[in-house]
């Protein structure tokens, strides 16, 4: 297959697999933040071990590839040997910050765009805005001026990625393989006895089928860019992923491939850009929403309900830019695809991303109860 064949396979494959995603969310109505607003609120764990369960699977497929050799996850951003541990944090707790004032993450919002909220359209171009900004403008200065540096340098102490399951290796002095296959197995197992200890999520046939459905469409965002789109470079003669904005392995995300998306409608007639896995995924999650919309007719007009609102969600917006691409990913970017790698900074903007969350909605519940 050709150079532009791989490119347009992946990139097709990218809004396939997105598409289903967004089918899939908007049937389950998958939301990281409604999950937590539901256990903050109500008490009600239901949506979380959705999520988690969609973890489960999607660390069990992506360590089933890498063990079997199909795919290298270790060339992954989220795997890389620098530990950029304050971008993480303060980056993570900023989208979370951002995504509980904007009623959603960019997957939810995607979502939502497809039901025909004009709301999210807004929000979307806001985080984009900032999504850019971070990667290339005044806000990337800061980023890498302030938080990037603050980093740990695994791979000078001879570790050649930031895998849980390299640290085993390392620590207990046992075969990576051996130690890939140790460590997935004690996160899934974990997650999978937490996810269906609960009689009502075990009844909920509709959640089940979409945890273990977006766990196995972020295995397939693996082998997809990673196996499929790796090869090479007739021209260069190089070894190369096709079709990924990062140059190596993906699977979905949403706030980078936001802001590529921007880049790319703004910069339509140079040549030099084209759609990536990352960008026909957005495209790909909207598509698929909006099939669920229509055929479901839920379709409906969506906007905002005060100024009150709209400020808040914008502000919210723009955190979800910065701190989206600050720290290498959002609720689907580290809280499935580099969760599933094992990563540990995956692991600790994901808390962050939480943390966020949590505290501004309780912040919001504490201050109702004020007034």
């Amino acid at each position: 297959m050709t150079p532009q064949g791989i490119a347009t396979l992946v990139a097709g494959g990218g809004f396939a697999i997105a598409f289903v995603f967004g089918f899939v969310g908007a049937k389950a109505n998958f939301c990281t933040m409604g999950a937590l607003s539901d256990v903050v609120n109500m008490g009600h764990w239901g949506r979380v071990r959705m999520w988690l369960l969609a973890v489960a699977v999607a660390v069990i497929g992506a360590s089933a590839l890498s063990y079997a050799g199909l795919v290298d996850l270790s060339a992954s951003v989220t795997q890389r040997p620098v530990l950029p541990w304050l971008s993480l944090l303060a980056g993570g707790f900023a989208f979370g910050v951002g995504m509980t004032l904007a009623g959603g993450c960019a997957n939810r919002n995607l979502i939502r765009v497809g039901g025909g909220s004009l709301r999210s359209i807004v929000v979307l171009t806001f985080a984009a805005i900032a999504g850019y900004m971070t990667l290339k403008g005044l806000f990337g200065q800061w980023r890498a001026t302030l938080l990037d540096p603050v980093s740990i340098n695994l791979g000078e102490r001879g570790w050649s990625d930031q895998s849980l399951a390299t640290a085993f290796a390392r620590f207990a002095g046992v075969e990576p393989k051996a130690a890939l296959v140790g460590v997935a197995a004690i996160v899934a197992a974990a997650l999978l006895l937490f996810v269906f200890r609960d009689r009502r999520f075990r009844a909920n046939r509709v959640q089940l089928v979409a945890g273990v459905a977006l766990g196995a469409l972020v295995v397939a965002g693996w082998y997809l860019s990673g196996h499929l789109g790796h090869g090479e470079n007739p021209e260069t003669l190089e070894t190369v992923y096709f079709a990924t904005n990062t140059r190596t392995i993906e699977s979905l995300s949403f706030i980078a491939p936001l802001a590529y998306s921007l880049e790319l409608l703004m910069r339509w007639t140079d040549t030099s850009l084209t759609a990536t896995f990352g960008i026909a995924s957005v495209v790909g999650v909207v598509a698929g929403s909006a099939t669920h919309a229509l055929t479901s007719r839920t379709f409906r007009w969506e906007g905002f309900a005060s100024v009150h609102d709209l400020r808040n969600q914008l502000f919210g917006a723009v955190l979800m830019g910065f701190g989206g691409v600050t720290a290498l990913g959002c609720t689907i970017g580290q809280g499935i695809s580099g969760l599933s790698t094992l990563a540990i900074g995956s692991f600790i903007a994901t808390g962050a991303i939480v943390a966020g969350s949590v505290a501004t909605l309780k912040y919001t519940l504490w201050k109702e109860e004020l007034e």
